[in-house]
C-alpha cells in the first residue's frame, strides 16, 4: 500500500482541571470518531493505575492528567459511552480494562487498529510504530515508552510522546477503515470488536486461573488443590492490590499443589515461601484453602482444561493443517493468528466436530471449510510454482 502524505498535527494541550476536560469532551462528542490511548502503571499493583489519557480529534489533541488533584473524569466517561462517536485504539485490551474499572463499562463503539491491521494482512500483532511508518511515513519516538507516568510534573517530552500515540492514529485508522471497506472486510473486524466490547473479556475468574499454569498432569486431586490455591492467590492479590506473581510465583503454586502441605513447617519448605509468610495470616489462609481442596469429593475435582488428557492429535495432521492455514491466509491477506490459535489447530486435528470459532463466520470461509475438507480427504495440497494450491480428490481415489 502506498504511504500517505504525513499529516500536520496541532500541538498537544495538557489538561489538569475538570472544566477544560468537560469542554474538550463536549467538542469531541460532535466528531465521528476520536482516537484514545492511556498511560498507566502496573508494576507494583494488581489493578492498573491510570495516569494519563490521550484524546485526539480532527483539530485538537489533549493529554489529560488523570492524577491531577481534584480532576473529575466523569466527562471522559460520558464521551466514551457516547455511541454516536467511535473510539479508536491500537492494541486496546489494557486501555479498555482500565476504562471498565473506572467507569463500569467499555467504550462504545470501539475500533482496534491492531486487529484491523491483522485483518488487512499486516501480520500477527503488528506494532504501532511499524503501522504508522508503513501507512503514513511517520515515526514514533520510543524514548519514553518506559517512563514513570505516575511521577509529576510530566515533562514536555513525555507530553509530546503521549500525544503522538493518538495523532498518528487518526490517519492510520482512516486508511485501514477505507481499505477494509473496499475489500468488504469491515464485518470481519466487527466480529473481533464484539469480543473486545464484552465486559466479561476483562473479568478474571479466580476459579479459572489455574488453567493458565498449564499443568502437565491428569491427577485430579492435584488439579483440585492447584485450582484452590490459584483462586486464593488471585483473590488475595486483588484484595491487597499486589501483582499475583509478587503474592506467590507460579512455580511455587505448582510445587505446593504437588506436595499439598498441611502445616506451616511443610509449607515453608516450598520454594519462595518465607518463614514469615508460612506462619503468618497468609500462610494460615493458604493452608486452609489446601485443606478444603483435599476434602473435596472426587466428583468435584477438575479435569485438565481443553481435554488435554484426551486423544493427542497427529503431529503430521496438525502440520498439514498449518500449511493449509498459511496458504489460505496468504491468499486472503489475513494474519494466521487471527484465524486460529495453536490450541484450536490441535483441537481441529483431534476432534471430529469441535465447537471452534474457526468453523463459523468469516473464519470458516477463509479456512475452516477447507480444513474439514482436507481432514475428510476431499481435497489435497499441491505445489504450483512457489505457491501451495488445493487439489480436488476424486471420490474413487479416497
Amino acid at each position: 500500500m502506498p504511504r500517505s502524505k504525513r499529516a500536520e498535527f496541532p500541538p498537544p494541550v495538557q489538561i489538569t482541571e475538570t472544566a477544560p476536560l468537560a469542554a474538550l469532551c463536549e467538542r469531541l462528542r460532535r466528531e465521528s470518531f476520536v482516537t484514545v490511548d492511556t498511560e498507566f502503571m502496573r508494576e507494583r499493583t494488581y489493578w492498573p493505575e491510570l495516569c494519563v489519557v490521550q484524546l485526539g480529534g480532527a483539530e485538537e489533541v489533549a493529554v489529560v492528567d488523570a492524577l491531577a488533584p481534584g480532576i473529575d473524569l466523569a466527562p471522559l466517561g460520558a464521551l466514551l459511552a457516547d455511541t454516536a462517536v467511535a473510539k479508536v485504539f491500537h492494541a486496546a485490551r489494557q486501555d479498555i480494562e482500565i476504562f471498565l474499572l473506572r467507569f463500569g463499562d467499555v467504550p462504545r463503539p470501539l475500533f482496534d487498529t491492531q486487529v484491523a491491521a491483522m485483518v488487512a494482512g499486516f501480520g500477527d500483532q503488528v506494532g504501532y510504530d511499524a503501522l504508522v511508518s508503513g501507512l503514513t511515513g511517520g515515526a514514533i519516538n520510543k524514548a519514553h515508552r518506559f517512563s514513570d507516568w505516575a511521577a509529576r510534573p510530566l515533562s514536555p517530552a513525555q507530553i509530546e510522546y503521549a500525544a503522538a500515540d493518538v495523532t498518528h492514529l487518526r490517519p492510520v485508522y482512516e486508511q485501514l477503515r477505507d481499505r477494509l471497506e473496499r475489500e468488504g472486510r469491515l464485518d470481519w473486524v466487527a466480529e473481533e470488536m464484539a469480543e473486545l466490547a464484552n465486559p466479561a473479556t476483562y473479568r478474571a475468574d479466580p476459579e479459572a486461573m489455574w488453567e493458565r499454569l498449564r499443568p502437565r498432569t491428569g491427577n485430579r486431586r492435584l488439579l483440585g488443590v492447584l485450582r484452590a490455591i490459584a483462586a486464593w492467590r488471585e483473590r488475595e492479590a486483588q484484595r491487597s492490590n499486589v501483582p499475583r506473581q509478587r503474592m506467590l510465583k507460579d512455580e511455587a503454586l505448582l510445587e505446593i499443589a504437588a506436595t499439598a502441605p498441611e502445616t506451616a513447617d511443610a509449607l515453608v519448605r516450598a520454594r519462595g515461601i518465607s518463614e514469615g509468610f508460612a506462619r503468618g495470616k497468609m500462610g494460615v489462609s493458604l493452608l486452609a484453602a489446601i485443606a478444603e481442596a483435599k476434602a473435596l469429593p472426587e466428583a468435584s475435582l477438575p479435569d485438565l482444561p481443553g481435554g488435554r488428557d484426551g486423544p493427542r492429535p497427529s503431529p503430521a495432521l496438525v502440520s498439514l493443517l498449518k500449511v493449509l492455514l498459511a496458504a489460505k491466509c496468504e491468499a486472503h491477506h489475513v494474519a494466521p493468528k487471527l484465524v486460529a490459535s495453536a490450541e484450536e489447530m490441535d483441537r481441529l486435528a483431534s476432534e471430529d466436530m469441535p465447537g471452534l470459532p474457526v468453523l463459523s463466520g468469516w473464519r470458516r470461509e477463509v479456512f475452516g471449510a477447507d480444513a474439514l475438507a482436507l481432514k475428510a480427504g476431499r481435497i489435497a495440497l499441491g505445489v504450483d510454482g512457489r505457491r501451495i494450491k488445493l487439489l480436488t480428490v476424486e471420490p474413487s481415489a479416497v
